[in-house]
């Protein structure tokens, strides 16, 4: 996969040049108009990830790749060749021992640093504490041990996924799942499949996603009960309404992601609050977060604005893994329907929330592309945002 810092509209067009093909003869491998693929290319409309599944398999690649890979420093391609090798000996523990202490204070680190979104800070702790979790799950061998190496095998998922390094995403969910076997854990096992289902996602293929999101719910069902079944239940309808609002059938996938949203808002309902599972949110503030992002991808940007009238309170307490990429969609949402001083707002927001995932995520630097193409740099708020953010107009 290659490497790129080009926003996603602008990697389609290289690719689709790459590749040897016009854009009307892209546009009819994809079922995509001309028209729209011509206003994408040239920053007019932002490139969604639905058009970019149906590009991605048009060319034969994944949804991830048309996208485009983030960048690293180079002392983070060190720290990137050790996470590989780390999860590469993920059956080779260390000869020392670690205390139980080291390990919940490592985790307590990443933790925060996820939720914080300071990406540097957890590539550089991971390779270690991946290798320390493994080698105290092996000589412990209890549920708990091996949850905690799934929850550093999630935590490799999640900024894989964000970075669009997909090999690794998709080994990391196999070494979680691997992990959540070793001692019976019915909720360890459905945290595992909703990022198996995430990886499926990244790839474009929501169809299958869909399929691990439902059978992992009847399993849920099935095997826990109480709160944990709530938790289980409403994460995996998060994943599955996010996976539903990208089917190409938009009236099955209305339909879907409806179904999804009630199951999830039930098993909120219980909750006074949002609660961190194994790094993991939910409550009725995450549940209305994906919720929003889901209207956006169905193509309602109106009824994901709807949704609040006042974002501060609905997004209070939330980590700011949450709250930037929720700023980000409204941002989409408000360019949908042509408010470019209220998406250039949100986006804002996102960058000053979390500046890391801002400068990564593939949507806010779309939009911001589409902001600074329909402003023809006038604009002296995208002028001071383009500056904050290191994106040049």
């Amino acid at each position: 996969m290659s490497t790129t810092d080009l926003a996603p509209g602008a990697n389609l067009a290289a690719l689709r040049k790459a590749h040897g093909l016009s854009q009307g003869r892209l546009a009819r491998k994809a079922s995509v108009s001309v028209s729209l693929l011509s206003k994408i290319e040239v920053g007019d409309r932002a490139l969604t990830p639905a058009v970019a599944a149906a590009v991605g398999k048009a060319l034969g690649i994944t949804m991830a790749e048309v996208l485009g890979r983030a960048t690293v420093a180079r002392d983070d391609e060190q720290r990137l060749s050790a996470l590989r090798s780390a999860i590469r000996d993920y059956d080779l523990p260390l000869r020392q021992g670690v205390e139980e202490q080291r390990i919940s204070a490592a985790l307590e680190s990443a933790g925060q640093y996820r939720d914080n979104v300071e990406v540097t800070r957890l590539l550089a702790m991971l390779p270690q504490l991946l290798r320390e979790a493994t080698t105290y799950a092996h000589a412990t061998n209890t549920v708990e041990s091996w949850m905690a190496l799934a929850d550093v095998y999630s935590t490799v998922y999640w900024l894989a996924a964000r970075h669009r390094w997909m090999d690794m995403a998709e080994l990391a969910v196999s070494r979680q799942r691997w992990a959540t076997e070793q001692k019976t854990n019915p909720l360890g096992e459905a945290l595992a499949a909703r990022d198996r289902a995430g990886a499926y996602l990244n790839f474009g293929d929501v169809e299958t996603g869909l399929m691990v999101v439902d059978r992992a719910v009847t399993a849920a069902q099935s095997t826990l009960s109480g709160t944990e079944r709530d938790i289980a239940v409403g994460i995996l309808n998060l994943r599955g309404m996010t996976l539903a609002g990208r089917l190409d059938d938009k009236r099955e996938a209305a339909r879907e992601a409806e179904r999804h949203i009630r199951s999830a808002r039930n098993a909120s309902a219980s909750f006074a609050s949002d609660i961190d599972v194994h790094g993991l949110t939910f409550g009725p503030r995450n549940t209305f977060t994906h919720e929003l992002a889901t209207r956006v991808d169905l193509g309602r940007p109106q009824e994901a604005l709807n949704l609040t009238d006042n974002v501060d309170a609905a997004l209070a307490g939330l980590p700011a893994t949450r709250i930037a990429p929720t700023r980000i969609n409204l941002a989409r949402a408000q360019l949908d329907v042509g408010d470019r001083d209220g998406a250039l707002e949100n986006l804002s927001v996102a960058w000053g929330v979390a500046p890391q995932l801002a400068r990564i995520h593939p949507m806010g630097r779309e939009v911001f592309r589409v902001l600074t193409s329909l402003h023809r740099r006038s604009n002296a708020k995208l002028l001071r945002l383009s500056k904050v953010s290191g994106i040049q107009l």
